[in-house]
């Protein structure tokens, strides 16, 4: 049986300590705590690839989670692409059976990650950027097989928008000397880079799929602008609130559509949440989703034991005071980072879940259009290809497109929302196999 299985699990959570030990050879499991800051305790948890016999050749996938202040540990883990479910079964379509994976808990304060004060959490991408460059320069140090071995960083939603900070200044500490790893590429999935241009096109998606009419259209497109507004007069706090009133109104006004996925109405609707004001209730709702009861319980009990966490550490007990943190910064873009990347020869994939309205598609397709990459044009003239998952190769069920061209690709996932891993397992497996080229 799979190291993976549950009887493995068991056994691992009757362990009271753990000592990670300097190897060449990757491990079924291992986990940490690296001080990127005084004070500031970022927490790791690294899956060696299930397919012991070539795991020493598999790429390293990085997965960073949303929000800020979504947990990799956990929602990422354990509800879209880890061994086990939020309920310890296997998961068909985890990705650990193709690659090894590492889980950040990003930025600090986040999962099980914590800052021993307030005044250490980050307020921009910049700061998150430099304390993922130094736990990860920590991380090759005590494994350092991963310097030589293929290395990708895949996200979701906020999580993104730190890849690309981070894939810049990881690429710039490679060219310099200052870190030695396989650089290869970013997954960029539903991913918050140009926050202003995901807004401005909630009202035309939402009216286009008949879920509001002309009138409430125009609702949101003022309410919208507004938004846009206080950016550009660098009012970064107000954007982000006014992004949160204009999310209420989608709500209101469209019987509390999922933004998640617009196929499901009054799904962990609250009320008396949406009717509050101010950044707490904005990022009390904002990681909701990503802390489900159940979620919390398991990361809070048996796995908090098995991983030897603090006792004082209550795993997303510091998660809204992340978001808060980054409020001035949240609806600012790093459209100009994703180019630096480009610029760099780094592969740069985007995917997007065809149902997600939080990060929509027609947002993400207006900000490539505002990329300066020489090589734009070729790419928006490249043909679009189907993709068929093995489940539906009989048949030729579309599970996605893609369209590319040199080291630029876009992936339209079909059937899924914001979360594609949780929606459409088996097409976003395929997908990280094709581009981690371990098919």
């Amino acid at each position: 049986m799979s190291f993976f299985s549950v009887s493995f699990l068991a056994l691992a959570l009757a362990l009271c300590s753990y000592n990670p030990v300097l190897s060449s050879v990757i491990p079924d499991e291992d986990w940490a705590y690296v001080d990127v800051r005084p004070g500031a305790h970022m927490f790791w948890w690294l899956y060696g690839c299930s397919t012991e016999s070539s795991r020493d050749t598999k790429p390293l996938v990085m997965w960073l989670q949303g929000g800020p202040g979504g947990s990799s540990t956990g929602f990422g883990n354990f509800m879209e692409i880890g061994p086990l479910d939020v309920d310890l079964q296997q998961r068909p379509t985890n990705w650990v059976q193709s690659v090894n994976i590492l889980f950040v808990d990003n930025p600090v304060g986040t999962g099980y990650s914590y800052v021993d004060e307030d005044k250490l959490l980050t307020t921009n991408v910049t700061e998150i950027a430099q304390d993922l460059l130094t736990l990860f320069a920590s991380f090759l140090k005590s494994h350092e097989i991963f310097q030589s071995l293929p290395f990708y960083i895949f996200s979701e939603s906020y999580g993104g928008k730190m890849t690309a900070a981070f894939g810049v200044l990881l690429n710039s500490a490679i060219q310099s000397g200052k870190i030695q790893v396989n650089f290869k590429g970013v997954a960029l999935g539903d991913s918050w880079i140009s926050p202003i241009d995901s807004v401005l096109t909630w009202g035309p998606y939402l009216y286009a799929t008949s879920l509001i009419n002309e009138n409430e259209l125009a609702q949101i497109q003022e309410k919208a602008m507004k938004c846009k507004d206080a950016l550009l007069a660098g009012q970064g706090k107000n954007s982000t609130i006014l992004w949160g009133e204009t999310q209420d109104l989608v709500e209101e006004l469209s019987d509390n559509v999922n933004v998640y996925n617009i196929l499901e109405h009054n799904s962990n609707t609250d009320e008396k949440m949406r009717d509050q004001r101010g950044l707490h209730s904005i990022s009390k709702r904002q990681i909701s989703k990503l802390h489900a009861d159940q979620l919390g319980e398991l990361m809070n009990g048996q796995i908090k034991k098995k991983l030897n966490i603090p006792e004082k550490v209550t795993w997303g007990g510091q998660s809204g005071k992340v978001f808060t943190y980054q409020s001035e910064d949240f609806m600012k873009d790093v459209i100009a980072d994703v180019d630096t990347l480009l610029s760099s020869n780094i592969d740069v994939v985007v995917y997007s879940g065809q149902l997600d309205l939080i990060v929509d598609t027609p947002g993400t397709l207006a900000w490539i259009q505002k990329l300066k990459w020489p090589n734009l044009q070729q790419y928006l003239k490249a043909k679009r290809v189907p993709l068929y998952p093995p489940s539906g190769k009989a048949t030729k069920a579309t599970g996605a497109f893609y369209q590319y061209y040199q080291n630029f690709y876009f992936y339209w996932i079909m059937k899924a929302g914001h979360m594609v891993p949780a929606d459409a397992g088996e097409m976003a497996l395929m997908m990280m196999n094709i581009i981690t080229k371990t098919t």
